[in-house]
């Protein structure tokens, strides 16, 4: 009769055991797989996610996004490899780090958001014919050492016969977060931007958009979706199921008009002035910014180490098989085929 009833209370718990992992990371009342998702920074640079959001594409794949701001790439990385996070929206250099210096913790990029560099070249005063060489000699306000838009920066240069430190003093000693501000308060002859910061201070007319570094420098895997090798491959059906809600995303930002985008963008940026966030939406879409396909290119992906190459800050050449993985982009874009 014990032993029976040793036999009874052993199945309870089992039965309890596995009744809470099927409901880990859920969420009972709407029945949604929850996942942290961790972005490098709050930026309209990302569109076709919060679209993702808004247009319940998350939800139509049985996704709950649990979004919050990383605040730059080292905080981001940190996330995904303490744990904390699920997914993290990050530069590829960021998984280049932590790939070439660690022999531990094996990251995957499995689908990319945006192909080119999202900064602009402002000016303090009006140029009609802007020319790189016309940074000679001057200062510029520009990003921290290491980043991706400081590499772009920097590779732009040499491509158009200006060396970087050299012929152009580069100030990288400014928080991102105050950039515009120290421009706006004479800080540098040119400053490296984001959006929308870069439209604001020209509607204010305080500086003036006269190139894009996406634009000069090419497409490469700018920012792109990262998790752990170990949650891709204990999770291989919530990826995929992610990475179509991306898809969705990206498909609807190509095939919408810049009004509708940024009708959704005013739920995610509500503080941002109308007039800036269609002018910010109408310049990501022009350029090519945002992918319209979640595959990560391999040529593009080379594209990029060389830029790193460059600038000196390439710990070593990470091959694309060993950070990259496109199996599931690729079943997500034969599906629509």
């Amino acid at each position: 009769m014990k032993k029976k009833f040793r036999w009874l209370r052993l199945s309870i718990i089992v039965c309890l055991f596995f009744s809470l992992v099927a409901c880990m990371g859920s969420n009972s009342q709407t029945g949604l797989t929850k996942v942290k998702l961790v972005e490098v920074t709050h930026s309209l640079f990302y569109a076709p996610q919060y679209v993702a959001i808004s247009k319940g594409f998350f939800a139509e794949e049985g996704i709950e996004i649990e979004l919050s701001n990383g605040d730059g790439g080292d905080k981001t990385m940190t996330t995904l490899v303490s744990g904390q996070s699920d997914i993290v929206l990050v530069g590829v250099e960021a998984g280049i780090y932590v790939t070439a210096r660690s022999q531990n913790q094996s990251t995957v990029a499995f689908a990319q958001l945006t192909q080119t560099d999202g900064t602009f070249l402002v000016s303090r005063t009006p140029i009609d014919s802007f020319d790189w060489s016309m940074l000679k000699g001057k200062t510029l306000l520009g990003q921290r050492r290491g980043g991706m838009p400081e590499m772009v920066s920097e590779y732009v240069q040499r491509k158009n016969g200006v060396i970087p430190h050299q012929d152009v003093t580069i100030i990288q000693n400014v928080e991102f977060k105050n950039l515009g501000t120290a421009f706006a308060a004479g800080t540098g002859d040119f400053a490296q931007l984001f959006e929308p910061v870069a439209s604001k201070l020209e509607k204010e007319g305080k500086g003036y958009i006269v190139a894009s570094f996406g634009t000069d420098s090419g497409r490469v895997p700018y920012t792109c979706y990262l998790t752990k090798k170990s949650f891709l491959d204990q999770n291989p059906d919530l990826i995929k199921r992610f990475t179509r809600a991306i898809y969705k995303g990206q498909q609807w930002v190509e095939t919408h008009s810049t009004e509708e985008i940024t009708l959704v963008m005013k739920e995610h940026f509500p503080d941002t002035d109308p007039e800036i966030l269609a002018r910010v939406m109408d310049r990501y879409k022009k350029q090519g910014s945002y992918a319209t396909h979640p595959q990560i290119d391999e040529a593009e992906y080379n594209h990029l180490l060389n830029v790193m190459q460059q600038s000196g800050e390439l710990p070593k050449r990470v091959p694309f098989s060993q950070l990259i993985d496109t199996k599931i982009s690729t079943e997500i874009m034969s599906e629509s085929q």
